[in-house]
């Protein structure tokens, strides 16, 4: 098997700073876009960011049309009705305002749009074809309004495949924003169990980018062209990465427990966008590939702060829900990139021996994971011993990132973590 030599570095350009979005206008008319289409959610139509955004594009003469209808968690089915919307439009550019809900829905919209085909054409491998973008897309604005999922700065868009029951995907740099604004004005009215969760996403975001196979163990592709975004641990990557899980441990908790921290919420948004760039490009592993058919297969869980009547276990949630399990597992085949992340999580690692280094990182992240208030594992949100079979199932397809980890994982190995993870302290 040849292995892979090379690996890419692509990111969004990045616009930081407070008020920002006030200039996003002048922004979308740099590129040239006169009818653009802004995607957001129910919850944040009338929410002051949706305002200054459509403000500041009609403000420069932009034909600036709203789309509220981005699903928190997005489906197949709510994909497919923004895409309809998009196609309608004939919008010669896109805004995200939001979650990475509202951002991928709007990544989904701008490609189908762009490059018109039946839905699967574009979807991850094995559940999908994976065939590559044919060439680029409209340009694309994200505005996060959650410190959390770093789509701003990614190729990926991430939906619950209803029939299925589990959460896959789309994967390609032409996917990737042209800009990312980056405005902490936009986080001040997040609610606590949004900011938890987004900020968890964020920290294993990085941690299981510096943890991932590297990039030169992984299977070459068979064309430079077929390079999967998601490449595995490299130098650049692990740069953003290590800087991200310094600024989440530090601030996580203080912007938690106080959002009028205009601090601490700046650097965690700033944090999102650095694990962003790391994951972006070396990607995630066993974390995020069970956590799919963990948010898939929701019953009747609605975490406070979050639409009511509507069941879901957040993204970020049910990524940290597996985790500890997860580096446990992973941390012999990389005692000392996990050592490492422990150390930049503020752990003396002082004296600790290799076989220790999992069960290390996982204190530390439980530890955090307490303090801004998460379940107590996977039976806390509603799941019991007899559905890990199909939680095996759910994750078992997720090539994309499980490939990625450092120690590969059979539906043995995938059925001990889940059941490790249904109480974690």
């Amino acid at each position: 098997m040849r292995l892979e030599t090379a690996f890419t570095m692509d990111t969004s350009s990045i616009k930081y700073g407070r008020g920002a979005t006030r200039e996003i206008g002048h922004d979308m008319e740099e590129l040239g876009c006169r009818r653009v289409m802004v995607v957001t959610d129910p919850g944040l139509r009338e929410s002051l960011p949706v305002a200054v955004t459509m403000e500041a594009l009609r403000g420069r003469g932009i034909d600036a049309v709203l789309y509220d209808g981005a699903r928190v968690e997005p489906t197949d089915r709510s994909f497919r009705e923004a895409i309809a919307f998009a196609q309608e439009g004939r919008f010669d550019g896109y805004v995200a305002v939001g979650g990475g809900s509202s951002i991928d829905t709007c990544k989904a919209a701008n490609l189908y749009a762009t490059h018109p085909a039946d839905f699967l054409a574009y979807v991850n491998p094995p559940i999908g074809k994976g065939l590559p973008v044919p060439g680029p897309l409209q340009p694309m604005l994200a505005v996060p309004t959650t410190a959390g999922t770093g789509s701003e700065t990614t190729g990926t868009a991430i939906f619950d495949f209803l029939e299925m029951g589990a959460k896959t995907g789309i994967a390609s740099r032409a996917l990737r924003p042209v800009r990312g604004i980056i405005d902490p004005d936009n986080t001040r009215t997040m609610p606590r169990m949004v900011a938890a969760c987004t900020g968890l996403d964020q920290l294993t975001h990085a941690l299981e980018s510096l943890t991932a196979l590297p990039y030169h163990r992984r299977p070459a592709a068979e064309h430079p062209r077929l390079r999967p975004a998601y490449q595995g641990a490299n130098p650049i990557s692990d740069i953003w990465a290590a800087r991200a899980v310094e600024m989440i441990a530090r601030n996580l908790v203080r912007a938690v427990e106080h959002p009028e921290d205009d601090a601490a919420r700046g650097e965690i948004l700033l944090a999102a966008t650095y694990a962003g760039i790391g994951f972006g490009n070396a990607g995630v592993h066993l974390a995020h590939g069970m956590s799919y058919p963990v948010s898939g297969m929701v019953r009747d869980y609605v975490p406070e702060g979050y639409p009511p009547g509507h069941p879901l276990v957040p993204h970020g949630m049910a990524v940290c829900l597996n985790a500890p399990a997860v580096f446990r597992f992973t941390g012999p085949a990389a005692p000392e990139r996990h050592l490492e992340c422990a150390r930049r999580m503020g752990c003396d690692v002082a004296g600790a021996r290799p076989e220790e280094a999992g069960e290390i990182l996982a204190g530390a992240l439980v530890e955090i994971m307490r303090r801004v208030g998460m379940p107590n594992g996977l039976a806390a949100v509603g799941f019991r011993p007899e559905d890990v079979d199909r939680l095996v199932a759910g994750t078992l397809p997720q090539h994309r990132v499980t490939k990625l980890s450092p120690r590969p994982a059979g539906a043995e190995d995938l059925r001990r973590l889940f059941l490790d993870s249904m109480r974690l302290w």
